[in-house]
């Protein structure tokens, strides 16, 4: 049983063949998704595939490189929109100084209310990190997001930044890019982080692992991802899928769902 943390099944390069990627994944045993809402559009598509099918959770939240575009309001209809059973974590949410969109002051500040709004509704954090890692720790410790823990989504940083995440109580989830040849940083996380912390994810449809590296990604590829883990652990492919399934659901707080089931 594998469980993919982070898809966007609601991105539009699935529009046409979602059915049949979503089967792809099931014969590839895997049993959870969590399909990632970062926007309105995106978000309204999340909720309704956690509608149309048993397997898949949502994360909602708003992405920093469209902070400046979060309102209020906005804020507001993702907390109503929490209230549903199957929305298990806010975010994506973090900082992204990649991208000169939204300004830094703003991206923290709309940062800063996702962490509260998940404090005050007792759910996990998805943190996106994009060449802001002195920032996005700075403020996880000065608003205590300890307390809610989460994800430190498609990470990227070194062994040394992931330990200080596992102490503020996040998971580190290695995507894609643990499978590149060249990718030092994050197979030197995969060994270091103890495999009750690690989590797996796709990013699809970005980040293809290789073989697929350069195309479309899907949540069947997330099984390359585990067995790269496994490889880079010396442990078996069965150890690190039932391993990341576990805390997984621990950490988005599923218990007895179905998985591997009918879909609507």
């Amino acid at each position: 049983m594998l469980f993919d943390t982070h898809a966007h099944l609601n991105a539009w390069q699935f529009s046409d063949d979602l059915p049949e990627v979503i089967d792809r994944a099931l014969q590839e045993g895997v049993g959870y998704m969590v399909v990632v809402g970062f926007d309105r559009p995106t978000i309204e598509k999340a909720m309704e595939l956690i509608e149309e099918y048993d397997f898949l959770y949502a994360s909602i939240g708003w992405h920093p490189v469209d902070a400046i575009d979060m309102t209020d309001e906005d804020l507001k209809w993702i907390e109503e929109l929490a209230a549903h059973p199957k929305v298990v974590a806010i975010g994506e949410t973090g900082l992204d100084y990649h991208w000169d969109k939204s300004p830094a002051d703003v991206q923290k500040e709309v940062f800063r209310k996702q962490i509260r709004l998940a404090k005050r509704l007792k759910l996990p954090l998805v943190i996106h990190n994009r060449e802001a890692t002195g920032d996005i720790i700075e403020i996880l410790k000065e608003e205590n997001a300890a307390e809610v823990g989460g994800i430190m989504h498609c990470f990227s940083g070194s062994a040394e930044t992931a330990a200080e995440c596992l102490k503020m109580n996040f998971y580190i989830s290695l995507g894609g890019p643990v499978t590149f040849k060249n990718a030092r940083k994050p197979k030197e996380v995969a060994k270091a982080v103890p495999l009750g912390r690690l989590l797996i994810e796709t990013d699809c449809p970005y980040l293809a692992p290789h073989p697929y590296r350069g195309k479309r990604n899907e949540p069947a590829y997330v099984k390359l991802v585990a067995e790269e883990i496994a490889a880079l652990k010396g442990l078996s492919f069965e150890e690190v899928a039932g391993a990341t399934t576990e805390n997984a659901k621990r950490i988005f707080r599923i218990k007895d769902k179905k998985s591997l089931s009918n879909n609507g």
